[in-house]
């Protein structure tokens, strides 16, 4: 098949976060199939990479075979909401005509995965342009996590984002849901007909985790980076509003006569606010590095003790899996688990961490200092969260499986 994806936050090679469509796309590539990519020129984290100033687009072949073509975004992407939204409007204009004088040629099926809801717009041109079908993925409900977190406060936005949001869904043929969750909710609230559902979800990266655990030394990447003797707890992904980092400052603040510490992997529009913050509070026990590619961060993490995820409490939050979660997974590291709902459900049916009350610093302590004293269970949990994820979210197994659906 020749598939087109729209993705405006498709990574670069060696790029930090989330890889799901990097991977998935080299699966494809390796099974004989061609994809083309629709990307934007700015990381979700806000960052822009130098290569590409002055240019509205620029194409290329990544190292796995997929060929990439970036489009414009504003720059002004982490200058609050305003800036926000007309970074999402200027990849949807720039990609669509990325789309028409780029992506020439007739294509099998288009796939187009959002937040933001946006490349809809890109998605439902190009399919009457193309003649072509298209697979509209939600990885995030939207607009219900930018209205619970604040970011989206507008009615006449609001009302027309619910409506532009059925109507993308009514013309996509097939639309794929990341967890259960966002499953029940399109059939049950917005209408969705079930048999116009797929469920492909977050997964493991097992053959990166398993190719670095041959001759990964933990001892000597602990020495070489500082953490010693340390409880190390890491947090990799974004520093920004739906994340809510400050409850780890509060939970390390409560830490303090600990051996814990906190590594916090990423970027985002709040880290700056954040490292202010514990450096205010004369935080020692909390460590702010930059955005690293993945295999980096695989070796923080199985370097770690443990991992965290979390997220802001609202209800919409409840419904989503987080992806860094099968990361701590794949790397056999049990997980504190800030989020409820199917996160929750998900660490507590295979037995592979601890629920922690989201935005509660004194559970979120508590469950640590219980590490602390019970350090046996770091590995039997560890295991199990690795065998959990190698029977139900391997992704080799959900990209063929995505393919096959989609054919």
């Amino acid at each position: 098949m020749r598939i087109l994806l729209i993705h405006q936050f498709f990574l670069e090679d060696d790029d930090g976060g989330g890889s799901r469509w990097n991977e998935m796309s080299r699966i494809w590539i390796e099974a004989g199939h061609q994809v083309t990519v629709l990307a934007g020129m700015v990381h979700y984290m806000g960052s822009e990479s130098s290569r590409y100033e002055g240019h509205y687009f620029h194409q290329s072949t990544n190292r796995d075979g997929v060929r990439v073509i970036r489009c414009h975004v504003s720059d002004r992407y982490n200058s609050g909401f305003l800036g926000r939204l007309w970074a999402y409007f200027s990849f949807t204009f720039s990609s669509i005509w990325g789309g028409l004088r780029r992506a020439k040629g007739t294509y099998d099926v288009i796939v187009v995965t959002s937040p933001p809801l946006f490349v809809g717009i890109t998605a439902l041109v190009l399919s009457r342009w193309k003649r072509t079908p298209f697979v509209f993925e939600v990885r995030d409900l939207w607009p219900e996590s930018a209205i619970d977190t604040g970011v989206l406060t507008n009615t006449l936005v609001i009302k027309f984002a619910y409506w532009f949001e059925g109507f993308v869904y009514r013309q996509a043929r097939l639309i794929n849901v990341l967890t259960p969750a966002f499953r029940e909710a399109l059939i049950t609230k917005k209408n969705i007909p079930a048999e116009k559902i797929i469920f492909i979800p977050n997964a493991a990266d097992f053959a990166l985790s398993e190719e670095l655990r041959g001759t990964f030394d933990a001892g000597e990447f602990r020495r070489a980076h500082g953490l010693g003797q340390h409880f190390v707890i890491t947090y990799v992904g974004a520093h920004g509003v739906a994340n809510h980092l400050v409850q780890v400052l509060d939970a390390a603040e409560r830490l303090r006569d600990t051996r814990v510490l906190f590594l916090l992997i990423g970027d985002g529009m709040k880290k700056k606010e954040l490292m202010a913050n514990a450096r205010q509070r004369g935080l020692t026990n909390v460590r702010f590095v930059d955005s690293v590619p993945k295999r980096e961060v695989f070796r923080y993490i199985l370097a770690s003790d443990m991992g965290t995820s979390v997220l802001k409490k609202v209800d919409t939050f409840k419904t989503v899996y987080s992806n860094k979660t099968f990361d701590y997974f794949s790397c056999k590291k049990p997980v504190l688990m800030a989020i409820d709902g199917v996160s929750r459900e998900l660490v507590e049916a295979a037995d592979a961490g601890m629920f922690v009350e989201p935005e509660s610093p004194d559970d979120f302590a508590q469950k640590v200092r219980y590490y602390l004293e019970n350090p046996d269970l770091l590995k039997k949990q560890g295991e199990n969260g690795y065998r959990y994820a190698r029977q139900h979210f391997d992704r080799e197994v959900l990209a063929r499986r995505y393919l096959s659906l989609i054919s």
